[in-house]
């Protein structure tokens, strides 16, 4: 199962996100492999392998093979395909016949329970072959005053896709994060998101929590760096949800 995590908008909790379920699922004894697809690595950086060569930009531009891009993190079962600033300049595929399944086509071969694809603040190639790789795709969005800006410019995008490059991705659902219970206007974002999206609204919400906004400094995932924190209780109760979600086939197209 591959499962890419897009919102074009920044800040939202993309790469939080993704490293968290990527670290929970390990520990719940999955074999997963998290790409880092973003050419800030921070997703890299948070389960601490920052600056390793090769990496995906190599892997993209047949630089490299792909047994030599994963590489092991200091959690058991949880793999990467790390990033660099470099991946900026795989915009030069663009100009090769197929270069939409670039990412899909290097994946295939692999064998893990599951691919977390961590995608840039972008709606450009990367997000493109990210989406085109993927069996469904999660929506972060933040409990604020500008949430649904730009998300009907994903669903466009997640519509294109589906319509051209990959009819069997799915919608996964939308995370709402950054959520505070205490602040009336993160409940009203909610409750409109729930209003526009009924059915693909996860319940889980992802709490603003400082614990969760610190462990990448530390090179591991909030779950391992601070456990017992609502973030990390907020992640372990998403991926239960999510395995529910695939279970049960809550998933679908845009409509």
């Amino acid at each position: 199962m591959k499962i890419a995590i897009a919102n074009q908008k920044g800040g939202v909790g993309k790469t939080t996100t993704a490293v968290n379920i990527s670290a929970a699922w390990a520990l719940m004894n999955k074999r997963v492999l998290l790409v880092d697809a973003d050419s800030q690595a921070n997703a890299s950086i948070g389960v601490g392998l920052e600056g390793k060569e090769p990496n995906l930009y190599d892997l993209l531009m047949g630089e490299a093979e792909l047994k030599d891009v994963i590489y092991r993190t200091r959690i058991n079962g949880l793999d990467c395909i790390p990033s660099t600033p470099d991946l900026i300049g795989v915009e030069a595929i663009r100009s090769q016949k197929n270069w939409e399944y670039r990412l899909k086509d290097a994946l295939r071969s692999l064998n893990y329970d599951f691919i977390v694809i961590d995608t840039p603040p972008s709606l450009g190639t990367l997000t493109i072959l990210a989406l085109s790789a993927a069996d469904n795709v999660l929506i972060p969005v933040q409990a604020e005053y500008y949430a649904l800006e730009g998300l009907a410019q994903l669903l466009d995008t997640v519509k294109y896709i589906q319509a051209t490059l990959n009819p069997k991705l799915g919608i996964l659902g939308l995370l709402i994060t950054m959520y505070d219970k205490r602040i009336r206007l993160s409940q009203e974002v909610y409750g409109e998101i729930y209003r526009h999206f009924q059915g693909k609204v996860f319940k889980t919400v992802i709490p603003r929590n400082v614990k969760l906004a610190e462990a990448p400094s530390f090179g591991i995932p909030a779950i391992l760096h601070s456990p017992d924190s609502p973030g990390s209780y907020a992640y372990i109760d998403l991926v239960k949800e999510i395995l529910e979600r695939l279970k049960d086939e809550k998933v679908g197209k845009v409509g």
